[in-house]
């Protein structure tokens, strides 16, 4: 039984629940666009402070569900954080919708509220339930421009995709969840290796359905077909939520629950990760080379970065796992950083009116606007992982890694990845710095815009700073990561 005490450590999951009800709220009593937007972000900077303020907290277990730790209080700090930003992008794409613009941001709260319970749990029933609020909240925004009479392609489309895939991928993991409490009795993360008695064969295909299932919902090959369909038929905003705090929620999950587990120490299961490792990163990284959708590129980019993250997972059981554990959550935040930079900046130039999401439709926009140029340059830089970014020092961590559990040939999975990754990324730039033979017509932005201009200068500092002097956060993730 909770009591008022259990109360504080969930106090940054309160406020933005509490926000999602205030926004609710408002859009029932008086429409204002401007002031539903702004109630949202201060809902999502107050969570910020709240996590903040109780990050030195001890631990506490609130019921068998959700445990509250430094690094819950992170990812809930980086997954407020990006809802923020995305938020703040939303705003100026959606200001000239010819539809009802408030209730994407109520939208936006509920996934986040789904998003926090995410990280916060170790035990299956918070994750379903925090997985579908999750869910359920991006199906609306996926398709959210539907009756607008110009909106993104598709949005319906890529909706239906995904609710009718994502309720494949959830019935995967119920289904494994129900062989985990047939044999135990329980659906605690560390149920698989505390003892309860249960086989290396239900052990076995338990684990594997949940993988398959949490593969989806990150895009891992060959379970990636609805990624390009969905990021190209959704408007840039929610794209950009289903690439961000969507993989970095369910990755979070991923880590927690094969660290109790030990999921890998079982071969079978070990060897489907290292395969599915492998053709994430050549899979992800060919398919983006026939590309010309922009959106289509990141979606298939998003898929070899998944891989990578999965080759210091895979090292968590060849080595003492506390590096593995590090290089993941520094490869996440980095590829949190670096995607929502570049999504951010194709949202910046488009409206609900035109998305602008074709590679040609670039050309010349470092002579018509160097200053988003050479933000979306560092970024896809970044993603490529070129020195003095974010990106190398996170492919570093993974490299170091991989070194540590001797996995040769899933590092020479990633350096064939990388050179891949590295032309594409490079003929984007190549097109922004190619004259255009006329003007094309991207959205003139207005002050509606100007606190966009200012989230892509911050992501711009993060991405060079911690490329160059990323020690200050290394030692801090060290310190979190030390608690899984």
């Amino acid at each position: 039984m909770m009591s008022l005490g259990d109360l504080i450590p969930l106090i940054p999951l309160l406020l933005v629940t509490g926000t999602a009800v205030i926004v609710m709220l408002m859009i029932g009593i008086r429409r204002n666009y401007v002031l539903t937007a702004a109630l949202s972000m201060v809902g999502f900077l107050a969570t910020i402070i709240a996590a903040l303020l109780q990050f030195n907290a001890p631990a506490a277990q609130i019921t068998p569900l959700l445990i509250i730790d430094q690094y819950t209080l992170f990812f809930t700090i980086v997954v407020c954080a990006l809802a923020l930003c995305i938020s703040i992008f939303s705003f100026p794409y959606l200001f000239n919708l010819n539809d009802s613009r408030e209730e994407y941001y109520l939208l936006l709260v509920v996934a986040t509220i789904g998003a926090v319970v995410m990280v916060s749990s170790n035990h299956f029933v918070s994750v379903i339930l925090g997985l579908e609020t999750l869910s359920m909240a991006l199906y609306g925004m996926v398709a959210y421009p539907l009756h607008s009479k110009e909106s993104a392609k598709y949005p319906l489309e890529a909706s239906v995709k995904y609710l009718v895939l994502s309720a494949v991928a959830s019935g995967f993991i119920l289904f494994g969840m129900a062989l985990v409490y047939a044999q135990t009795g329980t659906l605690a993360f560390a149920s698989l290796s505390d003892g309860s008695g249960l086989s290396d064969g239900i052990s076995i295909v338990a684990l594997l359905l949940i993988s398959a299932g949490m593969a989806f919902k990150l895009s891992l090959a060959p379970f990636h077909i609805w990624t390009p369909d969905v990021y190209e038929g959704s408007p840039l905003p929610a794209t950009a939520y289903l690439a961000t705090v969507g993989k970095a929620a369910m990755f979070v999950i991923l880590l927690r629950y094969f660290a109790s587990a030990e999921a890998f120490e079982f071969e079978a299961v070990l060897t489907v990760f290292e395969l599915i490792a492998v053709l994430s990163i050549i899979a992800g990284n060919l398919l983006a080379l026939m590309q010309e959708n922009l959106k289509r590129i990141l979606a298939y980019s998003s898929i070899a970065h998944m891989g990578y993250l999965l080759i210091a997972l895979i090292a968590a059981y060849g080595a003492d796992g506390s590096l593995s554990i590090e290089a993941v959550t520094f490869y996440l935040l980095a590829y949190v950083v670096m995607s929502l930079g570049a999504f951010g900046v194709a949202s910046v130039v488009s409206s609900s009116e035109k998305e602008f999401d074709v590679v040609a439709d670039y050309r010349g926009l470092f002579w018509r606007a160097p200053w988003l140029a050479a933000i979306f340059t560092a970024m896809l830089l970044s993603l490529a992982g070129i020195p003095l970014t974010i990106g190398f020092i996170g492919k570093f961590y993974i490299f170091l890694a991989g070194v540590e559990a001797e996995m040769w040939y899933l590092l020479a999975a990633l350096i064939i990845g990388s050179g891949i990754g590295l032309y594409y990324y490079l003929r984007i730039v190549y097109r922004m710095l190619t004259p255009a033979s006329e003007e094309i017509p991207f959205r003139v932005a207005g002050i509606e815009s100007l606190s966009s201009y200012a989230v892509l200068a911050l992501l711009v500092v993060i991405l060079l700073v911690l490329g160059v002097y990323p020690a200050p956060v290394m030692t801090l993730i060290e310190t979190i990561s030390a608690l899984i």
